[in-house]
Order: C-alpha cells, then sequence, then structure tokens
C-alpha cells in the first residue's frame, strides 16, 4: 500500500493545475512546470484537491503511485515557494565570485571553475564562502547543487572542500608519529 499515493494535495491560492491526458502543467506566482506521467496512473482534481490514483496493486504500479503523487506535490511547492540549496566553502584560498551570470570558484586547483547559469535556476553568492541555488523545479535545483558540490566534495582530514550547508563530515585522525 503506497502510504505516500494515497495522500491528497491539496493546491493551494494562486496554483493553477491543468490536466491534458497525462501531462501535467502546473502553473504558480513563481513560474510554469509540465511534466508528462505513466498512463497507467490517474489523476484527478476535485474541489481544489488533487488525488492520484492505480489501476492494480502490482509492484510496478505501487511504485509509480507514490512516486507520481510525490512529483506533483514538488512541483506545486516549486510554483508556489520555489526550493533553494545552500552549500558551504572550507578552506584556505577556497572562495566563489559571481561575475555577471557565471559563478567563479576557486577551490584549490591551478584554474577558477566557471559554472554557468541554466535555465530556471538562480545561483546567488550572498559571501565569498557560501552560495545558494535557487529553483522551481527540485531536480534541477539538486542537481546542480550536487555538481557544485562535486567540484571540491569536503575531505576527512582536515574538512576542506564544498559542502550543503548544515552537512556533517566525519572526520578522520591522521597519521601519528612514532
Amino acid at each position: 500500500m503506497s502510504r505516500v499515493g494515497l495522500k491528497i494535495l491539496e493546491i493551494p491560492e494562486g496554483v493553477e493545475i491543468k490536466l491534458d491526458g497525462n501531462t501535467a502543467t502546473v502553473k504558480g506566482p513563481k513560474g510554469e512546470l509540465t511534466r508528462t506521467f505513466h498512463e497507467d496512473i490517474t489523476i484527478k482534481i476535485e474541489d481544489n484537491v488533487l488525488s492520484v490514483e492505480r489501476p492494480s496493486d502490482n509492484k510496478e504500479h505501487r511504485s509509480l503511485h507514490g512516486t507520481t503523487r510525490s512529483i506533483l506535490g514538488n512541483m506545486v511547492e516549486g510554483v508556489h515557494k520555489g526550493f533553494e540549496k545552500s552549500l558551504e566553502i572550507t578552506g584556505v584560498g577556497y572562495r566563489a565570485q559571481k561575475q555577471g551570470d557565471k559563478v567563479i570558484i576557486n577551490a584549490g586547483y591551478s584554474h577558477p571553475v566557471e559554472i554557468e547559469h541554466r535555465d530556471g535556476i538562480e545561483i546567488e553568492v550572498p559571501s565569498n564562502t557560501k552560495v545558494t541555488v535557487k529553483g522551481i523545479d527540485k531536480e534541477l535545483v539538486g542537481a546542480v547543487a550536487a555538481n557544485i558540490r562535486a567540484i571540491r566534495p569536503p575531505e576527512p582530514y582536515k574538512g576542506k572542500g564544498i559542502r550543503y550547508e548544515g552537512e556533517y563530515v566525519r572526520r578522520k585522525e591522521g597519521k601519528t608519529a612514532k
């Protein structure tokens, strides 16, 4: 039984959902998202409440049921409030700066790493050790944040690198002299 799929989704004020077969378009104050879902899953809107139904209880339908409901919930939340991921840069000489629509990160390499602007994603640099990724598509925000983190993941000995805000990095003890 899919507990996530059985949850109903109340549509907030200012958000409009249009269904065209198995394609859902969610429009809100922050933007518009469109996605096509599996044809076996039924999406219904009644009295400003969205529900997702599956045709049978087999394993594939159960998994699609919860996934469809989660994706629709993220689409509604994205166009209503938006998503944000913050990253911290730790290390001597490690920093980020914004030049035009590019973000340039110095992370200990012989060259600075440039990150290009992507549609639907806004990258802010509030200070030279913090980077914030904002957008309406949760998948895209997470992917861009993960790509920035992958430039220099935090290492366990000194803790240097790029990490998510609040991420715990387990530290290791170094070699001991005899």
